[in-house]
């Protein structure tokens, strides 16, 4: 059995559009799979929030229509911080993995990989 495990990812959408959410988030979401070897047996959970320029689509139908039909999904709000980067869509996904935390492979694109130059893979 494996360790529970929090994977970060984070894009910048080019717009307040329906088609630029689905897409942008179809990316990150695939890069988060991809970057860490995961099904979507492997998930147990994912968190997304959207900046609050960001309303023309929920992020998690992005996730659903890759194939997590039986993952637990929620979309929320991010903060409205004065200056904060904007059109951005976050995650957090819970997953269960045999690899160490270091081992973990944080996913930010586009601009967003301002956020978090730290851990950027």
């Amino acid at each position: 059995m494996g360790m529970v495990r929090a994977v970060r990812g984070a894009i910048q959408i080019e717009s307040n559009d329906r088609e630029a959410i689905l897409s942008g988030v179809t990316e990150l979401v695939a890069q988060v799979m991809e970057r860490n070897r995961l099904t979507t047996d492997d998930v147990i959970s994912v968190i997304f929030t959207a900046t609050p320029d960001l309303t023309a689509e929920f992020p998690a139908l992005a996730a659903r229509k890759l194939g997590f039909h039986n993952v637990p999904l929620i979309c929320a709000s991010e903060i409205d911080v004065p200056d904060a980067l904007p059109r951005v869509v976050r995650l957090m996904a819970h997953v269960e993995v045999d690899v160490p935390r270091e081992q973990i492979q944080h996913v930010y694109l586009r601009g967003a990989v301002a956020l978090r130059v730290d851990i950027a893979q």
